[in-house]
């Protein structure tokens, strides 16, 4: 069997299964999309820690790092590209669906909010190509690792759009318009020739303890929603 399957990768793979689970929950029917930010998180917290596993493996052979640098690739195209994409058409597709929700506007998509999720998507993979492209030619100068990335890594959706599907429960005002706002200056900010500080392992922990309230609180909200609903 090709590939590889030992536990330096088995977070990449969950990371992957999740976003495929987390598109899949909100396109279907009339729409999911705030369960589909649950599995957006869970994505965040794989893709946290995922290096760090990898990196315990002391003897492991170029092509299983090579292997690795690729999946990871794949699996964030998925779950912090095509995922939220599919967040923002849930939440056009579910509108008086959520009733529970009830200031959430129905209607369809435009051919203008449709371009802005392409863009995404399309933001999201040359991020992620230029960072392997750089990150070969940086290692072939350079030892050690990166100090910095150059634009916004898109793990960091796993925050900025679950907190836009929090205020939609909070706000008296739908959202829906401003999560698409948020997915195209997102999309703006992957291509942005600016450096952002690479987080060191403190800072990653603050980051997932921030992904940690967000995952409880929408939680809590849903459920008291749901309960209120019977």
């Amino acid at each position: 069997m090709i590939g590889f399957w030992d536990y330096t990768v088995w977070l990449t793979y969950l990371s992957l299964l999740s976003a495929f689970c987390g598109v899949l929950v909100t396109l279907h029917g009339n729409g999911h999309p705030f369960m589909g930010a649950f599995f957006l998180m869970f994505c965040g917290l794989c893709d946290s820690f995922d290096g760090m596993v990898a990196r315990t493996k002391k003897d492991r052979s170029q092509m299983a790092k090579d292997f690795g640098v690729q999946i990871d690739s794949l699996a964030d195209l998925v779950a912090f590209g095509f995922l939220p994409a599919a967040i923002g058409d849930g939440m056009l597709r579910a509108g008086a669906q959520l009733s529970d929700v009830p200031h959430i506007r129905s209607g369809q998509p435009t051919i203008f909010l449709f371009a802005i999720m392409m863009f995404y998507v399309l933001a999201a993979m040359v991020r992620l190509a230029y960072f392997n492209v750089t990150e070969e030619e940086r290692q072939k100068m350079t030892v050690g690792s990166r100090k910095y990335y150059i634009g916004l890594p898109v793990t960091i959706s796993a925050l900025i759009f679950p907190t836009v599907l929090l205020f939609q429960y909070v706000l008296p005002q739908d959202v829906t318009y401003a999560y698409f706002a948020v997915l195209l200056i997102t999309a703006l900010l992957f291509l942005g020739k600016f450096r952002v500080p690479k987080p060191k392992l403190k800072e990653i922990l603050v980051l997932v303890g921030i992904g940690g309230v967000e995952f409880v609180i929408l939680l809590i909200l849903r459920m008291i929603i749901s309960y209120r609903g019977r």
